[in-house]
């Protein structure tokens, strides 16, 4: 039997395929609209502009063809799409991976729906709006703010860069296309592995368009490099419904195929959804064998502690920005970090393509998943802020790969969590609220800075001498009383909360930048490599020294914009022998 594994290269949604789709990536209509004018006067009928982009690129970046900075609260977007002339029961969904920052959708005219949020993929079906056989019109108006109480990460509010925020990301910008899908079909599933039972349970949510029962089954068939390993057939009674299966077999650790950075073995799915017997519906899966546990102050990944090595990328390109430019590089990015010597990454203040995460899947990359922070606290940003937070969580729980949530940095959106109960209570929300839909991860409450309620606790330090950062953290009982500052500036928790025994990591150090470049890194820049790897080994090494901590996370991968302490420069090219530094991390 073949392998169930379908890769399809550019597919914009890996962890769940099929094999009717349609990529709309490349040349669109594009007008600014300031004035906010465009709804009012009925652009949706007709965009009437000469201006073109390259979609999946925002106007902010070369790559799309436009390239100016400037923000532009409005923009609009318009393609005709042919439709095949014979669909039976087939519906069109029309699906979008990320638009910034509220989408309004009009099919030949008629409105189909919005979408908020910058980060989180959505979709709507189309089906009941196009025309079969013809041209049919997708026309998108996207709305934009510099508010702070929007989830926005690194993206300025002010019309230049400063310090660590870069220019901003407007409108469409991770892949649009089209999935033909029978009325009765699978539109989602949660797969959760359970490493003691040796079992992995799928929670199925049937689409929207299923009415009727009457002679459905579902079957799963789960394979392991083309071997079945089992097969189920269930009837479905309802919209939901839950498959438990064992995954036992005659070899492996617990007779089971583990997923782990040094063997990151993925089970292959596939999903049959029949009718009277006959296929509908078919989606081809996977997921990953593996358990993360909090033991007293040690993370356990399938039961053996496991330090984790990380390095923090915010995900910038050159001419792209946030968008990565091509599959390619998203690949390059993966396999740079594990040359360097690091066996994860921290996804800094961005939701990155699911592209990414298919590949870390599979390369056996650790990621820490991090949602743009707000930068004010209030009703608003705690309801944007919210329903972002649990959209994304649900699309990107069945990646093996990611292994901790990280919801909060450095107080921002929560300026005050160190003292003011509000914001307090409103990190413990968004943990609890976590945990409820999550079972298997740590959530870290606030990375680096005052903590409340938080798996881990991390810190954040830019130390230069390593003799310096040794000392300054060799007693962790002083450390960790809320007595001292951390990092000559800030407390480990919030006022009311304390240490619990939890893991401790530095997840933020380093950021070495040369002399020669243009713009800023921490601490003095180096004048050389000599330097550079002196430095580097000094703080690493002092990290390593410390018995009780788990783990640490460099900053950073790349250079970004007006931020030069990148270990490769934009264009991912390395500053220092990529060896020199893996000899050192895994010294």
């Amino acid at each position: 039997m073949s392998s169930t594994h379908k890769y399809l290269k550019d597919y914009p949604r890996p962890q769940w395929v099929r094999d009717e789709w349609l990529l709309l990536n490349g040349e669109w209509s594009f007008r600014f609209d300031d004035s906010f004018e465009g709804e009012r006067n009925k652009w949706y009928s007709k965009l009437d502009t000469d201006r073109t982009i390259q979609v999946p690129f925002t106007y902010e970046t070369k790559a799309s063809g436009i390239g100016e900075e400037k923000f532009h609260p409005c923009v609009w977007y318009e393609r005709n799409v042919s439709i095949p002339g014979e669909l039976g029961d087939k519906r069109v969904i029309l699906h979008f991976q990320a638009v910034d920052y509220l989408a309004k959708l009009w099919v030949n005219g008629v409105y189909i729906g919005s979408h908020e949020g910058g980060y989180s993929a959505f979709s709507f079906d189309i089906t009941d709006a196009v025309q079969l056989g013809g041209d049919n019109r997708i026309t998108v108006r996207v709305e934009d703010s510099n508010s702070t109480m929007q989830p926005r990460g690194k993206q300025r509010w002010i019309d230049k860069n400063y310090g660590c925020w870069y220019v901003q990301t407007t409108g469409i910008w991770q892949s649009v296309w089209l999935e033909y899908v029978d009325a009765l079909h699978v539109s989602r599933a949660k797969i959760t592995p359970d490493l003691v039972e040796a079992s992995v349970s799928f929670e199925y949510e049937l689409g929207g368009t299923v009415r009727s029962f009457d002679g459905l089954t579902l079957q799963t068939m789960i394979q392991f490099d083309g071997k079945l390993i089992r097969s189920t057939e269930t009837n479905v009674d309802r919209t939901f419904l839950k498959v438990n299966l064992s995954v036992m077999n005659d070899v492996g650790e617990w007779k089971v195929h583990t997923w782990h950075p040094n063997h990151p073995n993925l089970y292959d799915v596939k999903v049959i959804l029949k009718k009277d017997g006959h296929p509908v519906d078919t989606v081809y899966t996977y997921f990953g064998m593996r358990r993360i546990q909090i033991k007293g102050d040690r993370i356990l990944l399938n039961n053996h502690p496991i330090y984790q090595r990380l390095l923090l990328d915010q995900g910038y390109w050159e001419d792209t920005h946030l968008t990565p430019p091509s599959e390619e590089a998203i690949i390059e990015d993966i396999e740079k970090t594990l040359a360097l010597g690091f066996n994860g990454v921290r996804k800094h203040q961005k939701l990155e393509d699911p592209r990414f995460l298919y590949w870390a899947d599979r390369k056996g990359l650790l990621v820490w998943s991090e949602i743009a922070a707000t930068y004010e606290f209030g009703d608003d940003a705690v309801q944007r802020f919210t329903k972002e937070w649990m959209e994304v969580v649900r699309q990107h729980y069945n990646h093996p790969s990611i292994v901790t949530w990280v919801p909060f940095n450095e107080s921002w959106g929560i300026g005050n969590v160190a003292r003011d109960r509000r914001q307090q209570q409103f990190t413990e929300s968004i943990y609890n609220l976590t945990k409820s839909y999550d079972q298997m991860r740590p959530v870290i409450v606030n990375d680096g800075w005052e903590h409340t309620i938080s798996d881990i606790i991390t810190l954040h330090d830019y130390e230069e001498f390593g003799a310096a950062l040794e000392a300054r953290y060799k007693d962790k009982d002083v450390l960790l009383s809320n007595e001292v500052c951390h990092d000559k500036h800030r407390f480990p928790f919030a006022d009311g909360y304390s240490y619990n025994g939890q893991p401790v990591i530095i997840s933020e150090y380093g950021g070495i930048a040369f002399k020669s470049e243009e713009g800023w890194g921490y601490g003095n820049q180096v004048k050389n490599e000599e330097e550079f790897l002196a430095r580097y080994e000094g703080i690493t090494q002092a990290i390593k020294n410390l018995d009780y901590v788990s783990g640490f996370c460099y900053t950073q991968l790349t250079d970004v914009q007006q931020e030069v302490n990148g270990l490769l420069t934009i264009n991912r090219e390395p500053k220092i022998d990529m060896e020199k530094i893996r000899k050192i991390n895994l010294k």
